[in-house]
C-alpha cells in the first residue's frame, strides 16, 4: 500500500472518531429533558451531564497528551473507545428499576466517564487531521471536513432522541436505551476497525531524535526544556477562546430546547412544544453546522483561520442579539425530518428561534479554526499542547451552567442569550488580533 493510501485510511478513520465524538456528547442536551421531568431538576440542575461530560476535559486534556507521546495515537484512540463503552453501559443502567434510588448519581457517574473518553478522543482526533494536511490552511481544511461528519451524527441524535422522548413530561432514562445501544455499538465496531488499520503517526517518527536533538542544543544534561506550549501566547489566549466557544456552540441550541419544551406556565415559561417535534427543530441547528462545515472544508484551502473566524464571529453576535430581541409574535416555519415516516415536518416557531438556529452556520468552524490558530507554529509542543487544548473544553459545563443560572434567576430563556453573546466576542478578538504568533524567537524543532 502507497504512503498516500495509508494516509488517506487513517483520514478516514479520524472522520468516523469525529462523528463518534458528536454522537455521544450530544447525548447530554437531550438527556437533559430527561433529568429535568425524571428528578425535578431546574434548568441548571438538568444540565447536570452537560457537566459531568465536559468537566472530564479538564481532568483528562493534558493526561491524554502524555498518553500520546507514550503509547502514540492509535492505542490512545483503543483504549478511549473501551472507556466509552463503559460510560454508555453505565448510563444505560441509570434506567434500570433497581438503581431508582440512586439512578441520578449513576447517569452522573456514566456521564463523566463519557467526557473521559471524548476527550481522549478529541486529543487524538485533532492534531492527528492538522498534522495529516501538514497544518496550515491544509490542515484547516480536513478539520473542518472532520466536523461535517461531527455534524452529521450530532444531527442523528436530535432526531432520534426527540422520537424517543415525545412527551417532555413523561420522559425518563429507559426512553433513552435504544440511542445508548446505538452508541455501545458503534465504539464495539470502531474498536475492531481501528484495531485492524494500520495508523502512521508522521511525527512520532522522528519525535525522539527531534527532542535528543532540541535538547542537546538548549540545555546542559539533567536541565528541563525552559519553554512549553503554554510560552507562546497566541496558544494561552487560544485554549480561553475555545473554552468560551463551547458555550456558544453548546448553550445556543440546548437553551431553544428548553426554551420550546418549557411550559408557559414554568418558573422559566417557554412555548411547551412537543418534544419530539422540537428534538426535529434543533436537528436543524446541527444541520447548518453539517453545511456550514462542508462549506467551509471547501474553501479551507483557500481562505484563512483568521479570516473565517472573524467573518463567523461577527455573524454570531448580530444573530444571538437578534435572536433575543425579535418579537415573538412574529413566526415562521421551520423545517424538520421526521426520519421514521421519511417525510419534511413544518413547525412555527418565533423568528428569533430560527436566528439562534443559524447561528449553527457559524459555529461550524470555529473549532477547526480556532485550534489550528491555536497550535500553529508550536512544532514539537503540539501534541502536549493539544491535551492542554482539550482541558478547555470543559468551558462547557462551565458557560452552559452559567447560562442556566441566568435563566433561573432572570426567568427569561432569551436574556440567558448573553452569555454566548459575550464569547463570540472574545472569539472576534482572538481572530483579529490574539491569534497572532507573537513568539517566534522560541525554538520548535521539527518544524
Amino acid at each position: 500500500m502507497s504512503n498516500k493510501s495509508k494516509q488517506w485510511g487513517a483520514i478516514i478513520v479520524m472522520f468516523a472518531l469525529f462523528a463518534m465524538i458528536a454522537f455521544v456528547t450530544n447525548l447530554c442536551s437531550p438527556m437533559a429533558v430527561i433529568v429535568k421531568n425524571q428528578f425535578g431538576a431546574t434548568n441548571l440542575q438538568s444540565q447536570i451531564g452537560n457537566y459531568g461530560n465536559f468537566i472530564a476535559y479538564l481532568i483528562m486534556g493534558i493526561p491524554t497528551g502524555m498518553l500520546l507521546k507514550k503509547i502514540g495515537y492509535k492505542r490512545t484512540a483503543l483504549l478511549a473507545l473501551i472507556v466509552g463503552l463503559v460510560a454508555v453501559f453505565i448510563q444505560y443502567m441509570s434506567g434500570w428499576e433497581s438503581m431508582q434510588g440512586c439512578a441520578f448519581w449513576v447517569y452522573l457517574t456514566g456521564a463523566f466517564i463519557g467526557g473521559l473518553c471524548m476527550c481522549m478522543l478529541n486529543t487524538v482526533v485533532n492534531p492527528m487531521l492538522n498534522i495529516l494536511g501538514g497544518g496550515g490552511d491544509k490542515g484547516n481544511q480536513l478539520l473542518q471536513i472532520g466536523g461535517v461528519f461531527n455534524s452529521a451524527a450530532a444531527v442523528a441524535v436530535y432526531i432520534i432522541m426527540g422520537a424517543l422522548i415525545a412527551d417532555a413530561t413523561k420522559a425518563t432514562v429507559s426512553d433513552a436505551t435504544p440511542a445508548l445501544f446505538i452508541a455501545m455499538g458503534i465504539f464495539a465496531i470502531a474498536f475492531v476497525v481501528i484495531l485492524f488499520t494500520k495508523i502512521d503517526e508522521p511525527e512520532r517518527a522522528d519525535l525522539k531524535k527531534i527532542e535528543e536533538k532540541e535538547h542537546a542544543k538548549a540545555a546542559p544534561a539533567g536541565q528541563k526544556d525552559k519553554y512549553s506550549a503554554f510560552s507562546f501566547r497566541h496558544f494561552r489566549l487560544g485554549i480561553l477562546a475555545i473554552f468560551l466557544y463551547m458555550g456558544v456552540e453548546v448553550g445556543t441550541p440546548t437553551y431553544i430546547l428548553q426554551y420550546l419544551t418549557a411550559a408557559p406556565d414554568a418558573v422559566t415559561p417557554g412555548l411547551g412544544m412537543d418534544a419530539g417535534i422540537v428534538g426535529l427543530i434543533v436537528a436543524v441547528y446541527w444541520l447548518m453546522m453539517l453545511v456550514g462545515r462542508f462549506v467551509g472544508g471547501m474553501i479551507g484551502g483557500k481562505v484563512s483561520s483568521r479570516k473565517m473566524i472573524t467573518v463567523v464571529s461577527i455573524s454570531s453576535m448580530a444573530l444571538i442579539l437578534f435572536g433575543m430581541f425579535a418579537p415573538a409574535g412574529i413566526t415562521v416555519n421551520v423545517p424538520g425530518i421526521d426520519w421514521a415516516k421519511l417525510s419534511v415536518i413544518w413547525a412555527e416557531v418565533p423568528v428569533g428561534i430560527f436566528a439562534f438556529i443559524l447561528v449553527g452556520l457559524c459555529t461550524s468552524v470555529m473549532w477547526g479554526g480556532i485550534f489550528n490558530m491555536a497550535v500553529e507554529g508550536l512544532g514539537k509542543y503540539t501534541a502536549i499542547a493539544s491535551g492542554a487544548f482539550m482541558t478547555m473544553v470543559f468551558g462547557c459545563a462551565v458557560m452552559v451552567a452559567i447560562q442556566a443560572w441566568v435563566a433561573d434567576i432572570t426567568g427569561s430563556y432569551m436574556i440567558s442569550y448573553f452569555v454566548p453573546l459575550a464569547c463570540a466576542a472574545y472569539i472576534l478578538y482572538y481572530a483579529l488580533l490574539g491569534s497572532k504568533n507573537v513568539n517566534t524567537d522560541i525554538p520548535v524543532a521539527g518544524e
